[in-house]
């Protein structure tokens, strides 16, 4: 026969058990969300709807930017948080952009369509991977990204879509005359891929603190940004992850300059 106090310490010990197998609710909520807005933008793909599978690849960005920095806020990490975070990103920025990039433009390429496609994919999930396994790395210098995000890479293919579309520009037509517009989707999302896994670093943010106090002109230049995009956003966006796909290389190149004096 178990004592009372033996009863309520195993109740207590079951509580507490059933608590650490129990999630947070407020940053899975944003990682749900994320997870939907990518399986959107594919299931609108395949309808042929590509301006709002590229949107809803932007939407899954914020979201996915804001999930992290809400459970930080809020106290609320976790390793499932960490590992479902994982899975929705392969899903919104490996499997969506590249089904996009196929079906919008890759398609008629064949085999090498199909081929850009996957090497896309497989690098989104190898750019994952990696960073997972590095998570904990102390060395490793939190400011900078080893490799291109995938949010980033699937942010440049989705506003590439996007800009066409906003331009009346379709996959398979004629660019100048000489070079098709396919591809030049094949070229921007081997270079998406590639630049995933790629050792360039590209600044993360991570060091930068909303609480403290900001100069006058960082809050303008914060509205002006607001304002650019509300007025064009596919260009503004689009223009944006060019210029940070390429800022890797560029600070590659200019430690390469200063190693060679």
């Amino acid at each position: 026969m178990i004592e009372p106090k033996q009863k309520l310490s195993r109740r207590n010990a079951e509580g507490s058990s059933l608590r650490t197998r129990g999630i947070y609710l407020l940053p899975n909520l944003f990682t749900s969300a994320a997870l939907f807005s990518g399986f959107y933008a594919i299931v609108q793909a395949m309808n042929g709807n590509f301006e709002y599978a590229a949107i809803a690849v932007f939407i899954a960005m914020v979201l996915d930017g804001l999930d992290g920095r809400v459970a930080r806020m809020t106290n609320t990490q976790s390793a499932f948080g960490a590992e479902y975070d994982s899975l929705s990103d392969m899903v919104s920025f490996g499997v969506a952009p590249a089904l996009i990039l196929y079906v919008w433009a890759l398609k008629p390429l064949g085999k090498l369509g199909w081929i850009a496609a996957f090497i896309y994919c497989a690098c989104a999930a190898l750019r994952l991977a990696r960073f997972n396994t590095k998570l904990d790395d102390e060395y490793q210098d939190k400011r900078y990204f080893q490799g291109l995000p995938s949010p980033a890479a699937a942010a440049l293919l989705a506003g590439f879509v996007w800009v066409s579309y906003e331009y009346g520009v379709s996959g398979r037509d004629v660019f100048f005359g000489v070079l098709k517009w396919k591809w030049m989707a094949w070229a921007i999302t081997v270079f998406a891929g590639a630049s995933m896994v790629s050792d360039l670093r590209y600044y993360s943010g991570k060091d930068i603190n909303l609480k403290a106090s900001v100069p006058f002109f960082v809050i303008l230049g914060v509205v002006l940004a607001l304002v650019l995009i509300s007025y064009s956003p596919p260009e503004v966006l689009f223009l944006v992850m060019v210029v940070y796909a390429l800022s890797g290389y560029v600070m590659w190149l200019r430690q390469k300059l200063k190693a060679s004096k």
